[in-house]
């Protein structure tokens, strides 16, 4: 995935655990938690987006089939997306 940088930044406060905010240090050094978090709220809007398509293609035509959720993460992930795993 491509990084995109906005135009502009603002600061925020942000309440972590601990224990998670320690492992995200480590991962990503001082400098690197605000574009990693950056990164990790931009994919959930994402995820979140895709949920929504798909939800409204379930209120539409009705719940996806197994077949059409195989089919479409073979699509996306190709063979990795079999049975539900995929690469990351």
């Amino acid at each position: 995935m491509a990084t995109q940088r906005a135009g502009s930044t603002e600061n925020v406060s942000v309440s972590l655990p601990a224990d998670l905010l320690s492992v995200l240090r480590e991962r990503t050094g001082k400098r690197g938690l605000s574009s990693y978090i950056t990164e990790a709220v931009r994919h959930q809007l994402e995820m979140d987006g895709l949920a929504e398509i798909v939800a409204a293609q379930e209120a539409e035509h009705g719940s996806l089939t197994a077949a059409e959720i195989e089919a479409a993460s073979r699509e996306l992930f190709g063979d990795a997306g079999r049975d539900g795993k995929h690469a990351a």
